[in-house]
């Protein structure tokens, strides 16, 4: 396959579109109106998709995730503040990250129905929703629990928004590796809602979504190259070949795999989520060297997209496995079992 850059650099559509919004920036004050003050057109549902919700899912689990496993008690009034702090401040990075990814995300197959593409709301307005929604959470999470989880969220919102959507994303083909720390922090604020706190365990956990996600991405890279190639972003498939990644997604399966069972040794799990969690990540390291055995002239390329739906489940399934080990090593402690 070509590997030189041109491949992903941004074509004709991307630069037409581009050259559009600038003429609509030119007709816009800061607020994202045309010629004075108008009433958005947009819907709620508009808003709403703004924040990513599926993404926001995912945050608002593992951050949960880690609040019930870290030690000590939190007062279930605060703790569902806290918990609707960080989904809106993972909202907030979504509508931040769809307002300065607007011109790329027109030219993605996956991404041209997203509300500012698709011209349901207007780029200042997605500005100044992300910003307010960023300001917010953080404040009050700041107020009604404590500043060094608000600290962290306000962190991980400028990590995505400026240091991964800003600059990594359309500068270097390891965008993804470094990028994913944005995604690898709810579970610590979760635990710094509860400690005040950092502490070793909550770095694992940290570390078993940071090593999850480039394996992750780059399966979905591998069967969306000519997106990506399209819209100009420098994915590794597209910058380095597709052998190279599929070597690269062997290596961070294993170190996923590995992560995932230390919580067994440092104590936060029983020997019994050990040993689960290592089946998982056998069953995820045999599916990564499936995609290298995978023909790289394949265009299907099915066990790239196995690989992307089995990565998903198995974060979830960790987490899951991770709290319901938790409580029964509380109940058969209170039981006096242990």
């Amino acid at each position: 396959m070509p590997g030189t850059p041109p491949r992903w650099r941004p074509g004709l559509k991307l630069q037409k579109f581009r050259v559009e919004c600038m003429s609509v920036v030119e007709n816009e004050n800061v607020a994202g109106t045309q010629a004075g003050l108008r009433i958005s057109e947009a819907s709620a549902g508009d808003f709403f998709a703004l924040l990513k919700p599926r993404v926001m899912s995912l945050v608002v689990f593992t951050a949960f995730a880690g609040m019930v496993l870290a030690p000590g008690h939190i007062n279930f009034a605060i703790a569902t503040i806290a918990i609707a702090c960080i989904a809106v401040g993972a909202g907030a990075s979504g509508a931040l990250n769809m307002w300065f990814d607007a011109d790329i995300d027109a030219v993605m197959d996956r991404t041209a129905k997203r509300p500012i593409p698709a011209g349901k709301v207007m780029p200042g307005e997605a500005l100044i929703f992300g910003l307010v929604l960023s300001a917010f959470s953080v404040v009050i999470l700041d107020l009604a629990v404590n500043s060094v989880a608000a600290g962290l969220l306000a962190f991980t919102i400028f990590f995505y928004a400026v240091v991964y959507t800003m600059w990594l994303k359309r500068s270097t083909p390891q965008n993804i590796v470094i990028g994913g720390a944005a995604g690898a922090f709810p579970p610590m604020i979760g635990w710094a809602c509860v400690t005040g706190g950092v502490s070793l365990d909550s770095i694992i956990l940290f570390l078993i979504i940071f090593l999850w996600t480039p394996a992750h991405f780059w399966a979905l890279a591998l069967f969306k190259m000519k997106d990506y190639g399209a819209a100009g972003v420098p994915m590794l498939p597209n910058v380095a070949g597709i052998p190279t990644t599929k070597k690269q997604i062997v290596l961070y399966a294993v170190l996923t795999a590995a992560v995932g069972v230390a919580p067994a040794f440092t104590g936060l799990s029983s020997v019994y989520y050990g040993a689960f969690s290592g089946l998982l990540g056998l069953a995820l390291v045999w599916m990564s060297i499936g995609v290298l055995r995978m023909d790289d002239a394949d265009q299907k390329m099915v066990p790239a997209k196995k690989l992307f739906a089995y990565s998903i489940l198995y974060l979830f399934v960790i987490f899951l496995a991770l709290m319901i080990d938790r409580l029964a090593m509380h109940l058969f402690s209170v039981g006096g079992i242990a």
